[in-house]
């Protein structure tokens, strides 16, 4: 397999779930990558699997100075950048009367703002053609209680890859959405969704079971190499059927 052969990547989040799924993904496609995390023993943990040559980067994904310090470490090492994933995200799913503005802010600096503003630091190194790809959530397509807040953050996601998409183009960048639905993360662990809470989401599913990572994956390699050359600010939905109910 060798359809990003001679790319090189950018992974947000990369460490842990369909993040790491992705770059094991591009790794075998034949790309060079570079991933971000937060926690300095995943990101080690995930260079461990991926190999040595992988570039892990420490990076805050709501942090806007950060954001400018990944692009330039990514610059220096790659020169140009063919593509990016961003990926990294957190998801908080509370009801509307325990939220403060700490958190809600929390919320929309790390899923949209931080993206939104690496997206802006990395245009000079962006090589033409590229591809970005944006890891949304069907949370944005239904009315999921609890989830007011990371669904207005994964739609105003997929509204910026749609915007960004008519804005880049002319540089020859595309920009697409995937929107998982349950997928088996770490995310579901931190949320709590274990026992007959987890058999509850389950059998909202038509399919019968949640996504697997590399099922995503998959996608975001057919987005990000040449095959996707004519798909512009689309949205993949990929959720076993879950938002068709």
């Amino acid at each position: 397999m060798s359809r990003l052969k001679n790319k090189t990547a950018l992974i947000t989040g990369g460490t842990t779930g369909i993040g790491l799924a992705t770059a094991r993904r591009f790794v075998a496609e034949g790309a060079r990558i570079a991933i971000t995390g937060s926690d300095p023993g995943r990101l080690e943990e995930a260079r461990a699997q991926l190999g040595a040559e992988v570039i892990a980067i420490r990076a805050d994904a709501g942090d806007i100075s950060g954001q400018r310090a990944v692009a330039k470490t990514v610059g220096d090492a790659f020169g140009k950048l063919d593509i990016v994933l961003l990926n990294a995200g957190i998801g908080e799913f509370r009801p509307i009367e325990q939220w403060d503005e700490v958190g809600f802010d929390r919320s929309f600096a790390i899923n949209l703002k931080g993206p939104f503003f690496l997206v802006q630091a990395l245009l000079p190194i962006l090589a033409n053609p590229a591809s970005i790809v944006l890891t949304a959530s069907i949370n944005a397509r239904i009315g999921i209680p609890n989830s007011s807040v990371y669904a207005a953050t994964k739609a105003a996601l997929v509204s910026m890859a749609r915007t960004l998409s008519g804005e880049l183009i002319s540089r020859g960048v595309r920009v697409n959405a995937v929107s998982p639905g349950p997928v088996a993360t770490p995310l579901h662990d931190k949320a709590g969704l274990v026992g007959d809470n987890l058999t509850g989401l389950v059998n909202q599913i038509p399919l019968g079971r949640r996504g697997e990572p590399d099922e995503i994956a998959q996608a975001i390699v057919f987005l990000a190499s040449d095959e996707g050359a004519f798909t512009v600010g689309s949205e993949f939905v990929i959720d076993g059927g879950m938002s068709n109910l």
